[in-house]
């Protein structure tokens, strides 16, 4: 019976964040600067808006879109914050989490043996997705380009098989975004292509030196692009399980029907609760983006005394440095890190193996864990 399951299962392996995360379960007195987990409770009006929900007793099936209010919520918020002009009616579905929409989303569009090309290094929750969906991965390596996809990148990696390319930007591990010149040489190779964009803007609410835009905003690819988004990184809802995806009409209504086998809905609780935060919670983001600003410019600080390399990140609350020991691995070194100062980094090749060489450090975390984190980090390089 082992050898009856899916075999695109057998070279898919648990991510590389949470094997190292549950490895360093088993040490004491280790100070984790490794998961992307706003540090920050919920907004108390989305709590507040959970529980009436609950009381209200709107504990039912959904329209498989999510219902309509949050629907038009969404599209009043994209519109205000990023220019972009969906229909809540039929371009627009309420997902769980941002990595369901990015499941179904290629479940759609992907066929046996496409390509779709990913920047390396990357999130490692892209690949086994597009290995299920049938298709086969394209990295490319951006370690030369301060970890940016450029135009020049995806002309380069694009073949006769290509059919999608992913922009995670803000980009989780490096923290580096996209400019709109840069968006728009993108827009200009993929135009005149049959290649779908995913543009991966779950982060798009924490940018730090420059306002996000969104490359759904270049008409000429708004019929290549899917957007993803959704409320967990910027109101702190990771739990509710809250994602959006927005598509042109013609594409979304397939879309809709590989979510509604899936999952048929998000939870409705949630769904409430992510009508409040992005109704009545437009300043909760920034709030918290304020904080996490300040604790960049403290590792920033830092990483600079330690004379360690690293590409200002504009995005997320992530850092990606050059750490590396000669004749060793970047996975080995950050064993070295737990056992030997107590810190824990996650290693760059959990990103890929274009991450190697590096580790990324998340500053979602106080100000008092991040100080000893890197005084721990700068008594063993000192050493």
């Amino acid at each position: 019976m082992k050898n009856n399951i899916n075999k695109n299962l057998s070279s898919i392996q648990i991510s590389g964040i949470r094997q190292f995360f549950n490895m360093i379960g088993q040490y004491d007195n280790v100070v984790s600067l490794t998961i992307g987990q706003p540090d920050f409770p919920t907004p108390e009006h989305v709590k507040q808006a959970t529980i009436h929900a609950i009381n209200e007793n709107k504990t039912t099936y959904t329209h498989n879109a999510g219902i309509i209010e949050l629907r038009e919520a969404i599209s009043n918020y994209v519109h205000d914050s990023y220019q972009l002009t969906y229909d809540p009616s039929n371009e627009m579905i309420v997902t769980v989490g941002a990595s369901q929409a990015i499941d179904i989303t290629l479940r759609t569009i992907i066929e046996p043996g496409d390509e779709v090309i990913i920047p390396g290094p990357v999130y490692p929750g892209y690949e086994p997705l597009i290995k299920l969906a049938g298709a086969k991965v394209r990295y490319v390596d951006t370690t030369a380009n301060d970890f940016k996809l450029t135009a020049d990148l995806i002309a380069q990696a694009v073949t006769d098989q290509t059919k999608c390319v992913i922009l995670p930007y803000p980009s989780n591990p490096t923290g580096v975004s996209l400019t709109e010149e840069e968006l728009q040489d993108i827009a200009n190779v993929i135009k005149d292509n049959q290649i779908f964009l995913i543009a991966d803007e779950i982060y798009s609410e924490l940018v730090y030196d420059q306002p996000h835009t969104s490359i759904a905003t270049f008409s000429s690819v708004r019929d290549h692009v899917i957007v993803i988004n959704g409320v967990s990184k910027s109101h702190s809802m990771t739990g509710f399980r809250i994602g959006y995806l927005l598509a042109p009409e013609w594409l979304a209504k397939h879309i809709l029907k590989v979510h509604q086998y899936n999952v048929s809905c998000a939870s409705s609780i949630s769904q409430y609760a992510a009508l409040e935060a992005i109704e009545n919670g437009r300043q909760d983001p920034s709030e918290m983006k304020k904080e996490y600003e300040k604790r960049r410019e403290y590792v920033m600080w830092r990483l600079d005394k330690m004379g360690l390399e690293y590409v200002v990140p504009n995005g997320a609350f992530y850092i990606f440095p050059k750490i590396h020991k000669q004749g060793q691995s970047t996975f080995d070194t950050a064993i070295e890190l737990v056992e030997k100062a107590g810190i824990a980094l996650v290693p760059g090749d959990a990103f890929s193996t274009y991450g190697e060489g590096y580790m990324r450090l998340s500053y979602a975390y106080s100000k008092e864990t991040l100080e000893e984190g890197l005084d721990r980090l700068e008594n063993f390089l000192s050493n």
